[in-house]
């Protein structure tokens, strides 16, 4: 049975979470991720399991290090934390299965809660993909939350149900989905359509969670908009539509 967790999320679309911690009780979250502690609550980073730990998650892109929270006083005391861009916050009962999300999507857990890296199960998958080999794999008894941008459709996909998502738009899924990429077909698509070579399909059983706005997509508008002149920016026409489109 997950541990329980006195939190409380804030927001609409920047969002943070609040988590009220008992005395002795601990919450890790990423570095950077703390936005205030109230009296009492202690800090402390360490690699969360040992070097190799350390290592792994650093191989991944992701920080070497995780924050604990302590909460050492003799009252109840609360520690907030947000992401570093807009989005929503999701929790995630681990108790009832592993969950797989894209790099950077961890925010912040229940102290026990493993976090680590899995490579995707194919090559062609990591080739492609658009989010590389490596995955964010959470596991434990507990709840974590995953940050995604913009807004989140979460979906339960039964089995043998498929769902052709943009690799960006992934926040992550249950172990139990399978995951797999697949090229667009046809050559005006591919060229033409804006959208990629390539999307994943997800197979259930399982809940897959899907982001509306990825970072991806704001870093590469704002890269657009301040490199183009007198203001344009482009709307999409894929590779050959941008060389097209351009003066």
């Amino acid at each position: 049975m997950a541990d329980k967790i006195d939190f409380f999320i804030h927001g609409d679309d920047m969002q943070a979470v609040s988590i009220t911690l008992e005395p002795g009780e601990t919450v890790r979250a990423e570095p950077g991720a703390m936005m205030w502690m109230e009296g009492g609550i202690e800090m402390a980073t360490s690699t969360g399991g040992g070097m190799m730990s350390g290592l792994k998650r650093a191989f991944g892109g992701e920080s070497f290090f995780i924050t604990s929270f302590t909460n050492e006083g003799s009252n109840p005391a609360t520690v907030g934390f947000a992401a570093e861009f807009p989005g929503k916050i999701i929790p995630v009962d681990l108790s009832l299965g592993q969950v797989l999300c894209q790099r950077s999507a961890y925010l912040c857990s229940a102290h026990g809660i493993e976090v680590s890296v899995a490579f995707t199960k194919r090559f062609g998958a990591g080739m492609f993909g658009g989010e590389g080999f490596i995955l964010q794999k959470l596991s434990g008894d507990g709840l974590a939350f995953i940050h995604a941008g913009g807004h989140v459709i979460e979906r339960e996909l039964q089995r043998g149900e498929t769902l052709r998502v943009d690799t960006g738009c992934i926040v992550g899924f249950e172990a139990s989905v399978d995951y797999d990429i697949r090229m667009i077909k046809g050559v005006k698509t591919m060229l033409f359509g804006g959208e990629g070579l390539f999307y994943a399909e997800l197979s259930g059983p399982g809940k897959c969670w899907i982001q509306t706005a990825p970072l991806s997509r704001l870093a590469n508008r704002i890269m657009s908009a301040a490199g183009g002149s007198k203001g344009q920016h482009n709307r999409g026409g894929g590779f050959l539509g941008n060389i097209l489109q351009g003066d």
